[in-house]
């Protein structure tokens, strides 16, 4: 694994001045996941996925200090019940709290979601449709990828505020280049580990499951990871973050490891974290 090679104008480009964004992982793993990006100059926040119940919703958003009246949006990366299931409950909340974010889903995801389609029949969201073309969303500019899993559709995003950006990708058996392109020069990074590759082939998966997990429309491995993280490490990477941990097929440590070490490999100086199922990370 190699990092990529860096260009003099991207060697010689300014670290980020201040963290103008701010990164709540409220849950990720196969049981659920959500996550918030916030602008810390103006205390607003998006919301990617709803996955998780009402409870772990606005406990986790109290224990981050975030304030859910202040969330402007929700966006789904794709239709698969651990990122959607919590959607009606959470927004039937926020909306008895007066407050409606729009709700940004791709078309085909709104038709084969159960949980999106009650959502906006009920009227608890505005809905916005998502395709891979940018758009803003208070100060924050958002930049949609095609991530490539076996559902309906599927993103991977971008933020952005002047000075400071967050690369978000989940729930892919591949980076498409695309995607990759988007992901360089973050500051942030919340990149997919799903699993280890030998306790995946060894574990207690049905031989189909364990396919699909580690095809090209599956998870990304422990390795695949380090891979594409050795491609986007650059002078701005200051925290990446192995999202999506499988709890049958991986292990807490082991991504953090095969992570940490590329960075180590690279001396590059970005911390290495990782999120988890049942409790908050924050990345400041």
């Amino acid at each position: 694994m190699k990092a990529h090679p860096q260009s003099e104008a991207e060697s010689a480009a300014p670290l980020y001045p201040e963290r103008a964004l701010r990164l709540h992982v409220l849950a990720s793993g196969s049981k659920g996941n959500a996550a918030i990006v916030e602008n810390t100059a103006t205390d607003q926040g998006i919301l990617v996925d709803c996955g998780i119940c009402k409870r772990d919703f606005f406990a986790r958003c109290s224990q981050a200090a975030f304030d859910p009246a202040n969330l402007q949006a929700i966006l789904i990366t794709h239709d698969h019940g651990d990122h959607t299931k919590g959607l009606g409950v959470v927004c039937r909340e926020l909306v008895r709290r007066a407050v409606r974010p729009r709700l940004f889903v791709s078309t085909a995801v709104r038709a084969a979601s159960k949980p999106v389609a009650e959502v906006l029949d009920q009227g608890l969201c505005e809905f916005v449709a998502l395709a891979p073309s940018a758009f803003d969303v208070g100060d924050i500019r958002i930049i949609p990828f095609a991530t490539s899993h076996d559902a309906a559709e599927s993103f991977g995003f971008r933020f952005e505020v002047p000075g400071d950006a967050i690369g978000y990708i989940t729930d892919t058996g591949i980076v498409p280049p695309t995607a990759r392109e988007l992901l360089r020069d973050v500051r942030i990074l919340a990149l997919e580990s799903n699993h280890d590759a030998r306790m995946l082939a060894e574990g207690p998966y049905p031989w189909p499951i364990r396919q699909r997990i580690a095809s090209e429309h599956g998870h990304l491995s422990n390795d695949q990871a380090s891979d594409e993280l050795a491609e986007l490490l650059g002078p701005r990477l200051q925290t990446v973050v192995a999202m999506h941990i499988s709890q049958n097929n991986n292990t807490y440590r082991a991504p953090e490891q095969a992570l940490r070490e590329v960075v180590t490999r690279a001396s590059h100086p970005a911390a290495v974290l990782v999120a988890y199922q049942d409790r908050l990370v924050t990345v400041r």
